[in-house]
């Protein structure tokens, strides 16, 4: 997008918008969730106001960075999009999206360690009766001072709480991070970062091979050491306290032997998405040598605990996933009964307008299954293009292709969000197939690959539609799933 000058008048309009208006009107489904609104699409991100957080990966701001991040826009065409199409200081359209007065920002909190017990009974305890965690790495951690216990007393005076301290420290021995885990076995336990402390410095450790492990948890990384303790110390490790990137970025940093990444996230939805952005940022920082292990179950910790034979909670696949598996099935078996003669550009546009027409009604399901339709169209186009060049990908080839190419992470937005994205799509691969002339064998792989473009967006739009149905069904099912027991008993 070219250069775009914007007044400082209409930067600040751009960053006031309401984001929770904003979002209504592009067809998201907001909670509340406290003082917050989460999204339905997304239960990972909150907004107030004109504010976002994202809780998976530790990021926030305001409407300007919320439309870069979850639209894939650029800074220009972000401000230009709030300002519903106004272009730089020569735009005339009035704003759609209400705006509102920004807070002031939150003055950060200096870093703190939580005060110390006067022993490690509990932590001990705890660790190693009920989390199975190998003693002797255990004591190796203690000794450098990443683990102790703390003894913190409740806001009103009247209760003591102790929590397993995961200390972090900079490369000069200052500790810059803790993450704090309840020591209580009944109901569900404490666990988050102290706050004021640096993300990048989050609990770890530096071997000196060329390996690093990645994970969640800092009881993970020691599970995960547990299960596999053969020279660990020769290794490095990082626990991101969440799923960011700081951690895994100030890792490679400070090691530059580091040539071999691990990620060794949780087993579900969120840890899936997590490796998928990871795997991305890796990549692009030249690392080339990165690669995904999953626990057998949730977690790795879950995973020790099962080899002691506890009951655990099994391992979560995306819902995409398994959605896109059905939806290339359906694909290749619409597209291998389309007569040879069939010509996708003659319906793609009509399919299109009848899209737009059910999402203005209302109507998401009958959205999809045109979407569907358009995809099944575009998969059999670009299969057609392959076989005139004499031979190349089948169908079942390029389904499997497709379905290869879908990354969850990748995969955010609303349905009606993509609308204009699908369109321009289309209209790419219509002009390509319209050009006159005859058609050169690399004019006929950019057609195919527009029409795989085309499928691939179209398919994106229902898979996430079908995951998030399915998400809906099981989280109904939990919430009745008690007091069908208690009926039955």
């Amino acid at each position: 997008m070219p250069y775009i000058h914007f007044t400082e008048e209409q930067k600040l309009r751009a960053a006031s918008v309401n984001l929770e208006e904003f979002l209504r009107a592009r067809g998201e489904t907001l909670i509340r969730s406290g003082l917050d609104k989460r999204l339905a699409s997304d239960h990972s991100v909150t907004v107030r106001a004109n504010e976002w957080y994202d809780h998976a990966t530790e990021e926030g701001g305001g409407p300007i960075s919320f439309v870069r991040t979850f639209y894939n826009m650029s800074y220009p065409e972000a401000v230009s999009f709030l300002l519903s199409g106004e272009m730089g200081a020569w735009g005339a359209l009035d704003e759609v999206y209400p705006a509102m007065n920004r807070r002031p920002a939150r003055r950060r909190k200096p870093f703190a360690l939580p005060p110390a017990n006067s022993d490690m009974r509990r932590v001990f305890a705890y660790l190693l009766q009920k989390r199975f965690i190998d003693r002797d790495a255990l004591t190796a951690f203690v000794r450098e001072k990443r683990i102790y216990e703390s003894r913190e007393p409740s806001k009103d005076g009247t209760k003591t709480y102790h929590n397993a301290v995961f200390v972090g420290y900079d490369e000069h021995g200052v500790p810059r991070h803790a993450h704090k885990r309840g020591l209580y076995t009944e109901g569900k336990a404490f666990k988050g970062n102290v706050e004021g402390g640096d993300p990048a410095y989050s609990f770890h450790h530096d071997g000196a091979g060329d390996l690093l492990y990645v994970f969640e948890a800092p009881v993970d990384m020691l599970s995960f050491i547990t299960l596999h303790p053969q020279n660990w110390r020769e290794h490095s490790y990082a626990a991101l306290c969440g799923v960011s990137e700081h951690a895994l970025l100030k890792r490679l940093e400070l090691n530059p032997g580091i040539r071999r990444i691990i990620l060794c996230l949780d087993h579900d939805a969120a840890g899936i998405e997590a490796a998928g952005r990871l795997e991305d940022i890796l990549r692009e920082k030249g690392y080339a040598q990165a690669a995904r292990l999953l626990p057998e179950h949730k977690d790795w910790n879950e995973s020790l605990k099962a080899e002691h034979g506890l009951k655990v909670q099994p391992a979560e696949e995306h819902p995409q996933t398994a959605a896109a598996e059905k939806l290339c099935a359906r694909l290749l078996a619409t597209a291998a009964a389309l007569p040879q003669s069939a010509r996708p550009e003659d319906r793609l546009p009509a399919l299109s307008r009848d899209c737009r027409r059910e999402l203005r009604l209302g109507r998401e399901d009958a959205a999809c299954a045109v979407l569907e339709d358009m995809a099944a169209l575009s998969l059999f186009a670009a299969a057609r293009e392959y076989r005139q060049m004499g031979g190349g990908a089948s169908p079942d080839a390029l389904a499997e292709q497709l379905r290869a190419s879908f990354r969850p992470h990748e995969n955010r937005s609303a349905l009606l969000s993509r609308i204009d994205d699908i369109a321009a799509t289309l209209a790419a691969a219509l002009e390509l197939s319209s050009a006159d002339g005859l058609r050169s064998e690399a004019r006929k792989e950019e057609q195919a690959e527009a029409f795989m473009n085309l499928a691939l967006v179209c398919a994106k739009a229902v898979i996430r539609h079908e995951a998030d149905e399915l998400k809906q069904t099981r989280e109904q099912e939990n919430r009745y799933e008690p007091a069908i027991r208690m009926e039955i008993k």
